[in-house]
């Protein structure tokens, strides 16, 4: 049986032999901080190896995760850690590429939750959540419904720094079709 470490100290944990199906928090196992569909139909290795990115990913999932799914039940996120590789896969860069995305230190999530508006996540989670970097509502389109789009969560770990408390979207600007950020969570830059 995997180990309950939903409890144990940040500066206790490791990678080093950390079953994949080990609780790291209340209602979250290593293995959902770490998979992707691409890194899957790619096959690139997208396991933590760094102590520091391990801990920065487990604290996100008991301060942001777990108080997502205290409130609205089961959810998988979409996307927490990123190793390079699997970011230049995604962003289609060269092998030399490095990324700086928050998600290849562990300290961002993509989430969705079923049935509830995407807008409406990003504004609970920006009024719920205890502490945040940055929280980005990316991609919502109300043309395409009230899903469509995800949630992206920030969280820097302890010691690294203060919280932002950002709310940026991610949106398309009907002038020039492109994506675009803009201040505060909405549908468009207007």
């Amino acid at each position: 049986m995997a180990a309950d470490l939903s409890t144990t100290p940040l500066a206790a944990l490791s990678p080093d032999g950390l079953d994949p199906q080990s609780r790291i928090a209340e209602f979250f196992k290593v293995y959902e901080l770490t998979k992707s569909e691409t890194a899957d139909r790619q096959r690139i290795d997208n396991a933590i190896r760094d102590a520091a990115v391990l801990r920065a990913a487990v604290n996100l999932a008991r301060e942001v995760l777990d108080p997502v799914r205290r409130q609205y039940g089961r959810l998988s996120p979409n996307s927490v850690y990123r190793s390079q590789a699997l970011e230049r896969a995604l962003k289609k860069k060269p092998s030399t590429w490095l990324s700086t995305s928050q998600h290849a230190r562990g300290q961002a999530c993509d989430i969705e939750v079923p049935g509830v508006p995407t807008l409406e996540l990003a504004e609970w989670c920006a009024k719920s959540l205890a502490a945040f970097d940055q929280i980005i509502c990316e991609c919502y389109d109300p043309a395409k419904g009230p899903n469509s789009g995800w949630v992206h969560v920030s969280l820097l770990p302890p010691g690294a720094g203060t919280n932002r408390r950002q709310l940026l979207s991610y949106v398309t600007d009907p002038a020039t079709g492109r994506l675009v950020y803009t201040a505060g969570l909405q549908a468009s830059t207007d």
